[in-house]
């Protein structure tokens, strides 16, 4: 309705200039007429489509084309409306007309770029008080760059924010997701736009030499999806081969993954820390490739020395990550996945905010797919209820009670019946250890005793 009304208005109030006109009769400097004027919009609808054509999927659900470029050089040619209707019929999609997309998606799609042009056109018109024909061209060349400013920003919070209501994620983590690594090559087509502009009004044919460099834009932003796809598949493919050394915990590394970003999106993490998650969880058990057969595959209790070696997988994973300076990020991750909340975990026996945030959430996700899930000790895996009911009882022990209450709200618990429901959860002062006398050797007795309750010994 916003869009309707937005390009209604646009129409009334900055009808279209003699500047987008497709001239065939008459010279420069007549007025046009309206078949000219619509001559001209019906070009520019079609460089658009062109430009539509092929839109790249991002990883977070959006869909990037490089139309930009000529639906802001309509704008600077013919103002607010120009644009606003370039923008409505020159963004429709084969799937639209084959009716892959409900009505309403399709309305909503189209509104999230209508809107965007007409405040763009509204921005250069005010900024310049005209359009290019009679600009100065310093004026209108700064004037379209702030136009297209304007159209980028309102077009990704438009369209972030619709991905966003549809797959339930945070708005922000689809906007960045969704403009990372193309922002600038979109952004650089804005001085392309004013040169289309610029050309058509010399000769409109000319125009059409440009379909190159925006055919190029294109394919750098989809190189730069399949650079990371391939990436993020390189590393599944190491975390299935580590995975598979055991049969029983075959796809552990991808469900872990899956968990933990579903928490992330619960704890509004932001885009960089959703990522480092996806590929955290993916690596997190990578240093088992330094553990002897004898002991990741041995199906009895391990004795003190195989614990050991068993526990140093954490520390063997980052040293195997930390020259690859992209997967920085995820070296906390790594390391520190098996630190308990009141100090008692591994490698480090941090305790409590200590333990880096993205570690704490990818523990519960690797505690609940490692009780969820068939072992040779344990047959039976425990059911999601049961699982949740261990995750809260040793919520503030060993798990972050803020992670488990995010994870509550998980689809992978869904319909369960949450065990601590209205509780107060545990919280632990800095550095405290809730072991009250004894010796350092009865308390390690006690957390192996938990730790055999809890998380299998293969995590």
């Amino acid at each position: 309705a916003v869009g309707v009304i937005a390009l209604i208005a646009a129409t009334l109030a900055y009808p279209p200039t003699d500047g987008i006109a497709l001239r065939l009769t008459g010279q420069e400097g007549t007025p046009a007429t309206q078949i000219e004027i619509l001559l001209g919009i019906g070009f520019w609808v079609l460089m658009t489509a062109l430009a539509s054509a092929l839109p790249v999927q991002m990883p977070r659900g959006a869909r990037v084309a490089v139309s930009i470029a000529p639906i802001m050089a309509a704008i600077v040619l013919g103002g607010p409306a120009a644009g606003g209707w370039v923008a409505a019929l020159g963004t429709t999609e084969v799937r639209e007309v084959q009716g892959r997309i409900p009505w309403y998606g399709t309305l909503a799609n189209h509104a999230g770029l209508v809107i965007p042009a007409v405040v763009a056109g509204i921005v250069y018109v005010t900024a310049t008080g005209l359009v290019l024909d009679s600009a100065p061209l310093g004026i209108g060349f700064l004037a379209a760059m702030v136009a297209a400013a304007v159209f980028y920003l309102f077009n990704v919070g438009l369209a972030s924010s619709l991905v966003a209501l549809r797959t339930g994620q945070a708005i922000r983590s689809v906007a960045v997701g969704g403009s990372r690594g193309t922002a600038l090559n979109l952004f650089a087509l804005a001085p392309l736009a004013w040169l289309m502009a610029q050309m058509y009004l010399l000769a409109w044919w000319a125009t059409l030499l440009f379909a190159l460099p925006l055919y190029t834009t294109r394919v750098m932003n989809q190189q730069f999806v399949e650079m990371r796809e391939m990436f993020t598949q390189t590393i599944g493919a190491l975390a299935e081969a580590v995975d598979k050394r055991d049969p029983f915990t075959s796809k552990h590394s991808l469900r872990v993954k899956e968990i933990a970003v579903d928490i992330g999106r619960q704890m509004r993490v932001n885009e960089k820390e959703l990522e480092a998650l996806e590929w955290g969880g993916l690596l997190h058990d990578v240093g088992k490739i330094g553990v002897p057969d004898a002991v990741l595959l041995k199906q009895d209790r391990l004795d003190k020395d195989e614990r050991a070696i068993m526990n140093s997988h954490p520390v063997k994973g980052a040293e195997i990550i930390h020259p690859v300076r992209r997967l920085s990020a995820e070296l906390p991750i790594i390391r520190h996945h098996h630190e308990w909340y009141n100090g008692s975990g591994y490698p480090d026996r941090l305790i409590g905010e200590e333990i880096p945030k993205l570690a704490r959430i990818l523990h519960v996700a690797d505690a609940f797919e490692a009780m969820t899930a068939q072992r040779p000790y344990r047959m039976v895996p425990l059911t999601p209820a049961q699982a949740l009911a261990e995750l809260r009882k040793f919520a503030g022990i060993q798990f972050d009670p803020a992670v488990v209450d995010a994870f509550v709200r998980t689809k992978w618990v869904e319909g369960v019946e949450d065990p601590s429901r209205g509780a107060v959860p545990i919280q632990m002062k800095p550095r405290t250890v809730p072991f009250i006398g004894g010796s350092l050797a009865q308390a390690e007795a006690r957390v192996d005793a938990i730790s055999a309750r809890v998380v299998d010994r293969s995590n």
